[in-house]
């Protein structure tokens, strides 16, 4: 994919590979995150469940704060299976990660699980951790002596097992103690991901200074803004995320698009994505890429004549311009697409046929000089994988 090389991992002459241990109601981001932005640098990710086969489904939770004492549960999407749990050898992976949820509280009595756990640790390979899932390193007795944070109510679940409580602050950061990483949950993926790859030996260059912007409103597609937002964070690009009529700190509403069965996508409450630039403060010049994400915000955004000129702009001045599913409403408007090859889901088009674009219908995403497309979520890790080597970033394990 794109620059990358991922052959020589762990010295053997092959992809490095990374075992993820599912189950229902893990948290929706801290699932997706790792698994789409670690596919995109060429690393094979076996997501596996006790008790579930190699295209059975996981329910998964979104978890964030929306008023209320304690973080709200929402549905979010379904996640399917890509392995058995029957067939993993802990020795052929190079890494494990354990997502946040609900689901963590029933496979910490699961000696199966803990026998992986226990092996991965014996061998001294990273294991990731993020909001709940330290429970279940709890439960395999190896948090002794270890400093670890995560969600603040395993503080004391920490302390009984030996362990070194630390304070998630700031809330974006993630702890390391040997091959332990541990954060308090999604907010901290982009520090997760950057650890976690160093401990897995990749080499990245390219990446010193570059900077992305993200465009951005209410009902923006939850894991079209998320993924690739803390996936370039990770590899150390400056990641901005602006909307126009939303100052830095508010906070745009998402909405998960899910295959449910129905002839087009479910629609429902996502997780709130924080902004942390303002618009009136963007200036073309300080950035290499416009990443512009679907949902329904590109259909609010093509209302505003300053947006729109915005968009134009960046092609103008020969800038990295990207739209994901219905993002390419955006360059449609911005005159971007006539002549350019286009990969588009349904929704898009006929948008992009009357916008001049010519549709690729096998691709999942497609670069035509510096404009790049993406069908939707599901091809971010093709998406990704273009962008970074548009951007003249590489990754070498």
């Amino acid at each position: 994919m794109g620059s990358i090389d991922a052959d020589t991992a762990a010295g053997v002459g092959r992809k490095p590979a990374v075992l993820m241990i599912c189950g229902d109601y893990m948290e929706d981001y801290e699932v997706i995150v790792p698994f789409q932005a670690l596919q995109a640098l060429g690393v094979r990710v076996d997501c596996v469940s006790p008790n579930k086969y190699s295209g059975d489904k996981c329910l998964t939770a979104v978890h964030d704060y929306m008023g209320y004492e304690l973080y709200t549960e929402l549905p979010g999407h379904s996640f399917t299976l890509n392995a058995n749990f029957t067939d993993v050898i802990p020795e052929s992976y190079d890494a494990l990660i354990i997502p946040g949820g609900r689901f963590t509280e029933l496979l910490s009595i699961d000696d199966k699980v803990l026998d992986v756990v226990t092996k991965f640790a014996e061998t001294g390979k990273p294991i990731a951790t993020t909001c709940h899932s330290q429970l279940i390193l709890v439960s395999a007795g190896i948090m002794k002596g270890k400093r670890c944070t995560g969600f603040p109510s395993l503080k004391p679940v920490i302390k009984l097992a030996g362990g070194f409580w630390l304070d998630p602050e700031p809330l974006t950061s993630s702890a390391l103690d040997g091959n332990i990483i541990s954060a308090i949950g999604w907010p901290a993926h982009a520090d997760y991901l950057s650890i976690l790859l160093r401990l897995m030996g990749a080499k990245v260059s390219g990446n010193q200074n570059k900077a992305v912007l993200f465009l951005c409103g209410d009902y923006v597609e939850d894991y079209e803004i998320n993924v690739p937002f803390q996936a370039l964070g990770g590899l150390g690009c400056r990641v901005d995320a602006v909307s126009p009529t939303k100052k830095k700190g508010e906070k745009c509403v998402t909405a998960i698009h899910d295959p449910e069965g129905a002839q087009v996508c479910s629609e429902k409450q996502g997780h709130n994505f924080i902004l942390n630039a303002n618009f009136s403060d963007v200036r073309v010049e300080d950035y290499d890429c416009l990443v512009i994400p679907g949902g329904r915000s590109p259909e609010f955004l093509v209302m505003d004549d300053k947006v729109v000129s915005l968009v134009k702009e960046f092609g103008e001045k020969n800038k990295v311009v990207s739209g994901i599913g219905n993002g390419k409403w955006l360059l449609a408007a911005a005159d971007l697409l006539e002549g350019k090859n286009c990969a588009s889901g349904h929704s898009m088009k006929a948008i992009v046929k009357v916008a001049g674009g010519k549709l690729v219908e096998s691709a999942e995403a497609v670069a035509h000089e510096k404009l790049l497309t993406a069908t939707g979520w599901p091809a971010l890790p093709s998406f990704i994988s273009e962008l970074i080597n548009l951007l003249g970033i590489s990754v070498v394990f």
